[in-house]
């Protein structure tokens, strides 16, 4: 029988432009969290500071945090912005295990001045951890997209994760969509949210990260302070969809 899923969402303290103060902090978080799978807000390797130089999935900045996640056996799923091999830009989500980091996720809806510099995501992903539990994958405004949700409800996965950065007064559309995503994909939801300066546009995050349960009730929720997270173990097998990305 494979085994249940603990999931933690975090929001730790942000170090607008400074990759290697947010990867110890990253790694702190994973310590602390004691999960099989850590997510965390978008940009969250950065900042969200829409002028930061892209980051490179091999970049020995992330050592720290490669690390923690081999001590506790965990991946954790952390934002930034990439390039790729034509030299687009890409606000994306890396997977990070004890093995290093890479690429699992390219954002497809752009919000706001993004469009300026990063180009969409031309797919929809999930990740499969090695124990089988599959993960469809999001950031930001994607949660408010139906063509996003539609097209992760179609993946069947296990498990929708999804890093953000809000201000305080859309914390009611933050916890809108977990509950709408997970009632219509029939799956548990965590959002990543970020709190506290997470940016020259976003001097204080909503935070209050959160987990639902399939259907929409709520199963965990951080607080609105950085450094805060919340945890959730998922007590339902995954049911094997086929193939997918492995972490």
């Amino acid at each position: 029988m494979p085994s249940v899923l603990t999931i933690a969402v975090a929001q730790p303290p942000t170090a607008v432009g400074d990759v290697a103060a947010n990867a110890r902090a990253h790694a702190a978080a994973v310590a602390a969290a004691a999960a099989r799978l850590v997510a965390f807000p978008e940009l969250s390797l950065t900042g969200y500071d829409l002028s930061a130089a892209a980051l490179d999935p091999a970049d020995a900045r992330l050592a720290p945090l490669v690390a923690a996640c081999r001590r506790a056996g965990a991946t954790a799923l952390a934002g930034a912005p990439v390039q790729d091999a034509e030299g687009r830009e890409h606000i994306a989500t890396l997977a990070i295990d004890g093995r290093g980091a890479r690429i699992a996720y390219r954002k497809r809806w752009l919000g706001g001045e993004e469009a300026a510099r990063f180009v969409p995501g031309e797919r929809d992903a999930a990740l499969e951890l090695e124990d089988g539990w599959r993960i469809a994958l999001g950031v930001c405004r994607d949660t408010g997209t139906p063509e996003h949700v539609e097209a992760v409800a179609a993946l069947r996965p296990d498990l929708y994760v999804a890093g953000l950065v809000h201000h305080p007064h859309e914390l009611d559309e933050q916890e809108r969509r977990g509950r709408t995503i997970a009632a219509r994909i029939a799956a548990p939801v965590a959002l990543a949210s970020a709190a506290g300066p997470a940016g020259p546009s976003y001097p204080a995050g909503a935070g209050r990260s959160a987990v639902w349960a399939a259907g929409g009730r709520r199963l965990a929720r951080a607080g609105a302070e950085p450094g805060a997270l919340a945890r959730a173990v998922l007590p339902h097998p995954p049911r094997r969809r086929g193939p997918a990305d492995r972490g």
